[in-house]
């Protein structure tokens, strides 16, 4: 009989320290997950407020008389320097930027991987380490010797113009943007599909080789068609990061109707024109937080997912 009545003291201890531990674990989770997401709550009410409210209440209230005129505002009639036509301009000068750089690195990315993993050649293992190794070279060593040949670039296509009436983009601000972030972000996207093929079964390589197929149609139908988890991955993490940048931005487009967004949004809070407009901010903030939070919405369960793809081989 005791030892029954132990029993099911031990369960019922048992069950309250699991009972006691989704508390803390849930408890922990509710609490970060209110401290991350006040910023965003902010932000969002605040967008929606007039000035007088904003200046007469309290920043966590909701709106009273929720409004758009901030969004519309900032979208096409706030000044970015001395320009009042909204941001509008500049955010497609991002999705201009950031689309072909994402596609350009992640399609070398991808050919690097398959190079590196089923086409070894001698010294692979090297070229793979110096690759590797441009992932921790930090933002700011690069910029003089980046500015050095984007401005031999723009030497460059200035000679095209005089000779064929094209500069064929070299020293364009916007294509010297995606070639800063296709080479920066090579090195990133050769890691994740490296790591991915090398799990990827060779022999299915072997066998296309064997019935006759080349380099790139083993790419185009065997490597590609199975690579969609790394590709999600490094699309997000591509985009996310060219889209947020800020360095690079300002120093090679902060200038001109050609900046991207991140510069335009610093140009309009730090304005010294006229009333700060905290709702317009915030309007123009999450305007350009939209396209980020856009990706991890829809794709974002996937992240995780496509990086354990080829964690674990066999």
């Amino acid at each position: 009989m005791s030892a029954v009545v132990s029993a099911g003291s031990a369960q019922r201890r048992t069950a309250n320290a699991r009972m006691l531990n989704r508390i803390v674990i849930y408890g922990l989770l509710l609490f970060f997950a209110i401290v991350y997401l006040m910023p965003l709550f902010v932000m969002l009410v605040t967008s929606f407020k007039t000035m007088d409210e904003i200046q007469s209440g309290n920043m966590l209230s909701l709106p009273k008389a929720p409004t758009l005129e901030p969004w519309f505002k900032a979208w096409g009639e706030t000044c970015v320097g001395l320009t009042c036509a909204g941001i509008k301009g500049y955010f497609w000068n991002s999705i201009k930027m950031v689309v072909p750089a994402v596609a350009i690195s992640t399609i070398l990315g991808a050919l690097n991987g398959y190079v590196l993993t089923k086409w070894r050649f001698p010294g692979h293992t090297l070229v793979f380490g110096l690759m590797l190794f441009a992932c921790f070279i930090p933002f700011q060593s690069v910029l003089l010797p980046m500015a050095t040949i984007l401005g031999s670039l723009g030497r460059f296509g200035t000679t095209l113009q005089n000779m064929t009436g094209s500069s064929f983009g070299f020293g364009n601000p916007t294509a010297n943007l995606v070639f800063v972030h296709v080479v920066y972000g090579l090195g990133f996207t050769t890691l994740f599909f490296r790591n991915y093929y090398e799990a990827f079964p060779t022999e299915l390589v072997k066998a296309a080789q064997v019935d006759g197929a080349g380099f790139f149609q083993i790419f185009r139908r065997i490597m590609l068609p199975n690579s969609l988890p790394i590709i999600v991955v490094t699309v997000i993490y591509q985009f996310t990061n060219i889209w947020n940048d800020f360095l690079f931005a300002s120093a090679y487009a902060g200038t001109g109707e050609s900046m991207p967004m991140t510069v335009a949004l610093n140009n309009v809070v730090n304005t010294s024109t006229g009333v700060v407009e905290y709702n317009v901010n915030m309007a123009a903030a999450m305007i350009a937080a939209l396209p980020t939070l856009l990706v991890y919405i829809l794709a974002g369960r996937y992240f995780v997912r496509g990086l354990m793809a080829g964690a674990v081989k066999g």
